[in-house]
């Protein structure tokens, strides 16, 4: 049936629809008792088409195709609902350009997620990896007991979870189960990444703490804490003066910290403390806490630990980085034999 026999057809199911609405008969003479015309009818016909194209029109730019993956259709109302949650993240961060930038920017990883989730469901179903319902029941009850919110009674729910359960089961089987860590892989990460395995530097240290007395009385502090530095140098006891002069809450202690590990200390002080040698003192070292003087009193140089002892942890990062390696390289793969159509 061509256009211009379906358009007639249309109006007179429309006129019949019309007429039996308005309590008179759908067929009879041109005029009927209502004052009804043909030209009434046919005014109401072109309507009622212009109604039903808008609501097709409106329907198609709701929901479309972004993207075909061999046999499967990525749709427009799939990666929105996907994207909600980073899509609001941003929004909360980020405003005006930046922001749309950043949307973009998440919109084509999103699809690029989307694509590889679907090549990744495909080959786990070429391959028969199957996830049973009991399995997907199971899984919800273990994600209720750790306090996730989780609606049962919603399909997408099951068809969610089951997706991802399906996800793992053939990475499983097409990734991890090929990696094989052998020792002579982990002795040499030991080797190239031996500063990750060290304990840190330990320090033995007093100080001498200067502290402004007024807002405005650096100065004299730093002439005091000068004073000092000049008494130090010529022989003076360093825990008499801490007694005496420091501001610290060691100074009763003679201004012994005690232990302190690389990484604790104020940058400016660790800084300071790399070119000084046992027994010997800092200059003046100004912080926001005030102005200090330390004496090394003794170092313990970083000391590695051994292989034996992080031989599990090493083995841990190697298989994490084969894992990630051999995914991409799977990815790659799949892409390459398949048929992929961005229309996004």
């Amino acid at each position: 049936m061509n256009d211009q026999s379906l358009f007639p057809h249309t109006c007179l199911h429309g006129y019949r629809l019309f007429s039996s609405l308005r309590g008179t008969p759908a067929t009879g003479p041109v005029r009927s008792a209502t004052g009804f015309t043909t030209t009434g009818a046919l005014i109401f016909c072109l309507c009622l088409l212009f109604v039903l194209i808008s609501n097709a029109e409106a329907a198609k730019l709701e929901d479309r195709i972004v993207a075909v993956v061999n046999s499967d259709l990525i749709m427009l109302s799939e990666l929105k609902r996907d994207l909600l949650p980073e899509q609001d993240r941003l929004r909360k961060l980020y405003k005006g350009e930046d922001l749309e930038r950043r949307l973009k920017t998440a919109e084509a990883m999103g699809v690029t997620k989307m694509i590889e989730r679907k090549l990744q469901l495909q080959a786990a179903k070429n391959k028969g990896v199957d996830v049973s319902d009991q399995e997907v029941v199971q899984a919800v009850e273990e994600m209720k007991k750790q306090g996730e919110a989780i609606d049962s009674a919603d399909p997408n729910t099951a068809r969610s979870i089951r997706e991802q359960l399906t996800l793992m089961r053939v990475v499983d089987r097409e990734v991890r189960g090929l990696i094989m860590v052998a020792d002579s892989e982990m002795k040499r990460y030991y080797q190239e990444h031996q500063d990750r395995f060290a304990y840190p530097e330990e320090y033995q240290l007093s100080q001498i703490l200067i502290k402004p007395r007024t807002p405005d009385g650096l100065s004299a502090a730093h002439g005091r804490a000068e004073a000092l530095l000049a008494t130090l140098k010529q022989g003076e006891p360093f825990e008499d003066l801490a007694l005496r002069f420091s501001d610290g809450a060691d100074a009763s202690r003679g201004g012994r910290l005690g232990l302190v590990r690389q990484g604790e200390l104020i940058p400016a002080l660790e800084q300071a403390l790399t070119s000084v040698d046992v027994g010997k003192i800092t200059g003046i070292v100004e912080t926001a806490e005030g102005l200090h003087i330390v004496r090394v009193d003794d170092k313990k140089p970083r000391q590695f630990r051994p292989f034996e002892q992080v031989k599990a942890e090493i083995q841990s990062l190697v298989f994490q980085q084969k894992t990630e390696d051999q995914y991409q390289i799977w990815m790659a793969d799949l892409k390459n034999k398949a048929y992929i159509e961005i229309k996004f």
